[in-house]
């Protein structure tokens, strides 16, 4: 049972006014609440950095709970508890018994327990006649009793803060994304424009991202980039509008014989030090033995709509396979290594599949690495790559049946 009477601590330990206020407050805990404690402690858990206590502490105050008889702290079962220093390293993973003492300190300091001690400083409890607990020494949980709802306050904005940190992390994300990818598809189609002092200056927004930011510092990080996307975005409808519908065609086929090859441009880190080129020549297009186009089409349709007039031979294949690549996040070099290695024309193959399952690969340039790798070592054949698409399309019972 606690009294209402201001206890001092034993020993060498001084008394402080914060210490008289902290046992004021503790006597003041409204009739009637129940709290479960370890719910209590989940919440300083997250909200540690605004209550400001360490990990080491909780994890003392988490030994002191354990010893606590019930799953929920109330006034009426008592909120005193009276381990050993000894009992607490052990429910403390070992923690030796002068950390033990200093952690118990920061507790008292930070106002989430009150010592309560004895006459010779020993932490036990003295029972009446019919086995109750009439008088206890140790340590008072009062305080988290008192505080629950400070300390659920504290966890939920953490939470929040938490939350609008991930959302600010995502927009910068998003925005280097779509920026990368419209000035790389600016140069690819020779959109006219100061590509290159856009894409440094937007390397220099990027460099300075650091590594551990709060909101604070990731708010003009994210206006600046938001500025830069809505300049590129501009610039690219400006061109969109003032170009003639008809002239499709033309600019197709020019990215069809030539692959861009001398731009000054290279998006990927692995590039600059490589010297890669953005796309892979395109040579004499010959159709793969065995593999008509209408069967890989049938097998991959998705890759159709990205096509600018329709596919309608392994060419327009090959250069929408090329288009595609970058929105699926494999690098130049990956799919120039591809080429090279297994031909244009199945390589085309292996990026409408990819395609078709983009859903279900997480990474679809290492996915393409790998399968190159098989290919090098003769170990790949794209036959079942294809059946198993047209299988999954729904295309292989139309065609049997």
């Amino acid at each position: 049972m606690e009294t209402g009477i201001a206890t001092t601590p034993f020993g060498r330990r001084p008394m402080s006014l914060a210490m008289l206020a902290a046992q004021k407050e503790s006597r003041e805990i409204p009739q009637g609440r129940i709290v479960e404690k370890w719910q209590i402690y989940r919440n300083l858990c997250e909200g540690k950095s605004i209550v400001g206590i360490g990990d080491r502490a909780l994890a003392v105050l988490n030994a002191l709970l354990s010893f606590y008889p019930d799953s929920e702290l109330s006034e009426e079962n008592g909120l005193i508890v009276f381990p050993s220093n000894a009992q607490l390293s052990l429910r403390a993973h070992g923690m030796p018994d002068a950390t033990v003492r200093r952690h118990l300190a920061a507790l008292v300091d930070c106002g989430l327990i009150i010592r309560r001690d004895s006459p010779n400083g020993k932490r036990y409890a003295r029972k009446g006649r019919g086995g109750d607990i009439e008088e206890a020494f140790g340590f008072s949980l009062a305080p988290l009793l008192v505080r629950a709802y400070e300390f659920e306050a504290a966890a939920e904005r953490v939470r929040a803060d938490n939350r609008a940190l991930r959302l600010m992390r995502e927009r910068i994300t998003l925005h280097r994304r779509d920026i990368q990818k419209l000035i790389e598809a600016a140069v690819e189609e020779d959109v006219p424009g100061d590509w290159a002092g856009l894409w440094k200056r937007f390397r220099g927004v990027v460099e300075a991202i650091p590594r551990r930011a709060g909101i604070p510092e990731l708010e003009p990080i994210v206006a600046d980039l938001a500025a830069l996307h809505d300049e590129v975005d501009n610039l690219l409808e400006i061109h969109m509008k003032s170009t003639n519908p008809s002239g499709n065609d033309s600019q197709s086929e020019r990215q069809q014989s030539n692959s861009n090859t001398d731009s000054i441009f290279e998006f990927e880190p692995a590039l600059e030090k490589s010297g890669a080129t953005a796309e892979p020549r395109t040579r004499e297009a010959e159709k793969p033995k065995g593999y008509p186009l209408g069967l890989v089409l049938k097998a991959c349709p998705e890759i159709g709509v990205y096509a600018v007039d329709g596919i309608g031979s392994w060419r327009d294949l090959m250069v929408t396979a090329a288009q595609v690549r970058g929105y699926l996040g494999v690098s130049p070099s990956a799919y120039e290594d591809a080429c090279h290695v297994m031909g244009q024309e199945i390589a085309a193959i292996v990026i409408a599949c990819i395609l078709q399952r983009a859903q279900h690969i997480n990474s679809a340039g290492g996915y393409l690495r790998v399968l190159t790798d098989k290919a090098r070592a003769g170990e790949f054949s794209v036959g079942p790559m294809l059946m198993a698409a047209l299988k999954a399309n729904g295309s292989m019972s139309r065609m049997t049946g």
